[in-house]
Formats: structure tokens, C-alpha cells, sequence
């Protein structure tokens, strides 16, 4: 039984659990369930990405050098509020509400709606502060403001989007997030056509933000209490767990990007230069993980409340899944680095054409920590968590330092590669450690290697555009993975299963 079903001060008492659920979450119809989810929020990601390359180009020509970049750093200080503020509040309450029932899970719903709105307020008073000691100016702290309301907007959408996780509702929770990305392009775009300043581009995030919002409440509505709780006592309950996990992000978000920090200092700028040109593809990419994987973490939630063999069967399967994921991405990486340079920076950049199939072999270990971390965070085993990144953010300083000076961007590339490794290791030996019952097994590993490296070759060798190369590349990899006996079912569950509507 999860700890977090004892009874806390001023909680209702709990609800039997014995009590049989109907609900998806607790049938054999999950996994596939999330298994779609996760294709579906991939896909929403990329769009959400495609869709930013057409207002971005046009801010940039439109403001110019000098006022974009202060439209962009009006966006940085709220992005950290949003971080700050965030600190692992959803993926808590997305745990607690899969686990949860009755009149405990909407108190809880409540406290945490209360916690959003009073944490998101309070980082954006912070935040519109430095922007006027700073020296902003009065057009950027009003910029600032608003950028802030409409943050407080987005992140009480996400936090109700949660519902929907927990339901495996993907479906409509992807399409809230596009409408926001779609709402917020068009109207950049509609704004610069007009020639407006940058005070109403930072505004934009309110309107965008509310439509989203007003698009999600009719669907957790019946699910969920909206009426904010501002009890502190029963804010405890979701802080006590919100603060680690909070730390084990910051140190994740700072291990990631201390390569590229400490590549400033102690290499050139052009070599710099390499290095973040990779940078910005792989950073991307390290996204898809957590959002891939994440969409298991309400069934590895309930599992681990009711059903301890199914929770370790489910976070084995994940494992190799990840696994599988991890090496098609990171083939697609190897195959298309040189495409993928070009498009990003013409022939400007070709040295970062290696530093890239550097980087990208740490994509695969990324999948891996995420698959083990979320099994981890689950059995509340932060601790482990914190260290194994805090191990991987030594590793990555301390070999920066080391190779960069003479290797440049490729010792860089190395130095991240290496720490992403040891993170992944030292995240499945503390899960096999924290639950002997999953399986992490070798052969698995062996099997994705061989047809990954073999998929690499062919599609390296091959006299052919890169991108004919991924396809061809991918079709080895898959084929060979069903020669071994080792091609995940759940892909053709995917494929094969039918729908009666387009979203759940």
C-alpha cells in the first residue's frame, strides 16, 4: 500500500481499496492505452516544435537583433518561474490521483489547484521585481507581467491536464496542448503582420494559455474539484514529496546543460560554436523520454498500490521498450547527423556533424534512466535519484574540464555521453536493488545492439539521401529485432488496434 494513503490532518479518512475498480487504469487495457498515449504526446511534442519554426524566424526579423533579444529574455525569467514554481508538482499529483478515490483524491485535486496558483503568483512577483531593479524599463516589466499571468494560466491547464494522464485520456490532453501552441503561433504571426511592439507579443501567452484552459476544464470537470484549498496543513501532504523531486529535476536540468556552460570557459568559441549547434538537436530530443515514458507512470502508480508482480512486470516491459526506442532514435541520429546540420546551420557547421553522433548515442542512455527512474520515483526512492544525478553531474563537469581544452566540442560530446552512461547504469542497478522482481534483462540488451549497429552500417553505406537512409536503416533494425524473436508486440498492438473515435 502507497504511503501516501495514511490519513493527514484535517484529510477525509480514506476509502477501502478493496473495492473492485472499473476504471482503465486498472485492466489489462492500460498498457496499450499507454502505449498510445505516449505516440500521441510524441506527436503533439513535434508539432508543438514545427509549429514554433514558423513564428520564430518572423520575430526574429521583425523586432530585429537587439529588441528580440529582450523579448527572449523577458520569456527566460518566466521559463524560470515556470521551473521553480513547477517542481514536480504534476508528476506528484498525476501519482496521487491514480492512486486516490472519492473524496480524498478531489481534497487533494484542491490543495494542489491552491498550491499552483499561490507558488505561480509568487515566483512572477519575483520575477516582474529583478525585471525592475534589473533596469528593464517600463514596457519590459509590464512585458514581464503579463508573460507571468499568462504562465499562471498554462501551468493551472497543465496541472488539470494531469486528470486526463491519469485517466489515459492522451488524446484530448495532447490536443489541449496544441490548441495553446496553435492559438500562441497565429496570433505572433497575426501581431507581427501588424507590426506591433514587443509589449503585445509577451501578452500573447494569456490568450493562448486561456483558450487552452477553457478547452480542458469541460473535460476533467466531472473528475475533478476546481475550487482552490488553501489549507496549509493538507498542502504539506503534496510539499513534502514535491521538494525532492523538485531538487532531482534542477540538478537533472543543470547536469544537462553544464557541458555547454563550462565549454564557454575553457574552449574557444568557435569549437563552442560545434558544441551548441548539437547541442540544440540532441536538447530536443532528451524531451521525448520522459514524454514517451511518462505516459506508464499512472499504471506503474496504481500497480505498485495493488498489485506488486504487475508493477515489476510493467517496469521491465517499459525497460525494454525504452531500450528499443533508444537505439531507433539514436540510428536515426547516426544516419541523418549530416542532413541534420545542414538544415540547422547550412555548411557552416560540418564539425558538429560528429559531435552530433557523439551526443546522439547518449539519447539511448537518456531512454534507459527515464525507463529506471520513473520505476524509482514511484517506490519514492529520491535519494537514489539525486545521487545517481548528482553522480552524472560530476561526471559531465569533471570530464568537460579534462577534454574539452584539447578535444573541443568532441570532448565535450564525450564528457556528456559518459556521464548519461553512468546515470543510466547506476539508475538500473538502484532499481534492480530497490525491486529484485524486475527484470532488466541482458540478452535484450545484446539483441538491440547487434540490429542497431547493423541498421547504423547499412544505412551509413548506402549511396542515398539521408533521410532514404533512416527509412532503410530503420527497416533493418526492425527486421532483424523480429529475426531474434525480440520485436516488441505492443508496436503491433499499436498498429492494429481500432478506434471508434479519433481521441480517447
Amino acid at each position: 500500500m502507497s504511503a501516501m494513503t495514511t490519513v493527514e490532518p484535517g484529510m477525509p479518512p480514506p476509502e477501502p481499496i478493496a473495492v473492485v475498480e472499473s476504471d482503465l487504469l486498472g485492466t489489462s487495457a492500460a498498457g496499450p492505452a499507454a502505449l498510445r498515449g505516449s505516440v500521441l504526446r510524441t506527436g503533439a511534442y513535434v508539432l508543438g516544435i514545427l509549429l514554433s519554426l514558423i513564428s520564430a524566424p518572423l520575430l526574429v526579423r521583425h523586432l530585429g537583433v537587439a529588441d528580440f533579444g529582450r523579448y527572449v529574455s523577458v520569456l527566460s525569467l518566466v521559463t524560470i518561474v515556470s521551473g521553480f514554481t513547477e517542481g514536480g508538482l504534476n508528476s506528484i499529483v498525476l501519482r496521487e490521483f491514480a492512486t486516490l478515490s472519492g473524496a480524498r483524491q478531489r481534497q487533494m485535486m484542491r490543495s494542489a489547484v491552491g498550491m499552483r496558483i499561490v507558488l505561480t503568483l509568487l515566483g512572477v512577483a519575483v520575477v516582474v521585481a529583478f525585471a525592475a531593479v534589473a533596469g528593464y524599463g517600463t514596457t519590459l516589466v509590464l512585458g514581464t507581467l503579463l508573460a507571468g499571468f499568462g504562465l499562471v494560466l498554462q501551468l493551472l491547464q497543465s496541472l488539470l491536464s494531469v486528470t486526463l494522464q491519469a485517466e489515459l485520456r492522451f488524446g484530448w490532453a495532447s490536443v489541449a496542448e496544441l490548441v495553446r501552441q496553435v492559438v500562441n503561433v497565429a496570433l505572433l504571426v497575426g501581431l507581427v503582420l501588424a507590426g506591433a511592439g514587443v509589449l503585445p507579443l509577451l501578452a500573447v501567452a494569456i490568450p493562448a494559455s486561456a483558450v487552452s484552459l477553457l478547452f480542458t476544464l469541460p473535460l476533467v470537470i466531472g473528475q475533478t474539484s476546481l475550487r482552490p484549498s488553501f489549507h496549509l496543513g493538507r498542502w504539506w501532504h503534496l510539499l513534502r514529496e514535491t521538494i525532492p523531486w523538485a531538487v532531482i529535476s534542477a540538478v537533472n536540468v543543470v547536469y544537462f546543460r553544464v557541458s555547454i556552460v563550462l565549454m564557454s570557459v575553457v574552449a574557444g568559441a568557435v569549437q563552442t560554436g560545434y558544441f551548441a549547434t548539437s547541442f540544440r538537436i540532441t536538447e530536443v530530443l532528451v524531451g521525448i523520454p520522459g514524454l514517451v515514458i511518462g505516459a506508464a507512470f499512472p499504471i506503474l502508480a496504481r500497480a505498485q498500490r495493488d498489485d506488486r508482480a504487475r508493477f515489476d512486470y510493467a517496469s521491465g516491459r517499459i525497460f525494454e521498450l525504452a531500450l528499443f526506442a533508444g537505439v531507433w532514435l539514436v540510428l536515426c541520429l547516426e544516419v541523418g547527423a549530416e542532413f541534420a546540420i545542414h538544415v540547422l546551420a547550412a555548411n557552416k557547421a560540418d564539425p558538429a556533424i560528429v559531435v552530433l553522433r557523439i551526443q546522439g548515442a547518449a539519447v539511448l542512455a537518456t531512454f534507459v534512466a527515464v525507463a529506471c527512474g520513473f520505476p524509482l520515483l514511484t517506490l519514492r526512492r529520491f535519494r537514489a535519484v539525486l545521487m545517481s544525478n548528482l553522480l552524472a553531474l560530476a561526471i559531465s563537469a569533471s570530464l568537460t574540464l579534462a577534454l574539452a581544452p584539447s578535444l573541443g566540442a568532441r570532448g565535450a560530446a564525450l564528457a556528456a555521453l559518459v556521464a548519461e552512461l553512468g546515470l543510466a547504469v547506476s539508475q538500473a542497478v538502484m532499481l534492480r536493488r530497490a525491486a529484485d522482481g524486475v527484470a532488466l534483462p541482458l540478452m535484450t540488451v545484446v539483441a538491440a545492439g547487434v540490429a542497431g549497429g547493423a541498421a547504423v552500417a547499412v544505412g551509413l553505406l548506402l549511396p542515398v539521401h539521408p533521410l532514404i537512409g533512416i527509412v532503410v536503416a530503420s527497416a533493418v533494425y526492425f527486421a532483424i529485432l523480429a529475426l531474434l524473436g525480440r520485436f516488441p508486440p505492443e508496436v503491433a498492438e499499436i498498429l492494429s488496434a481500432r478506434r471508434t473515435s479519433a481521441v480517447r
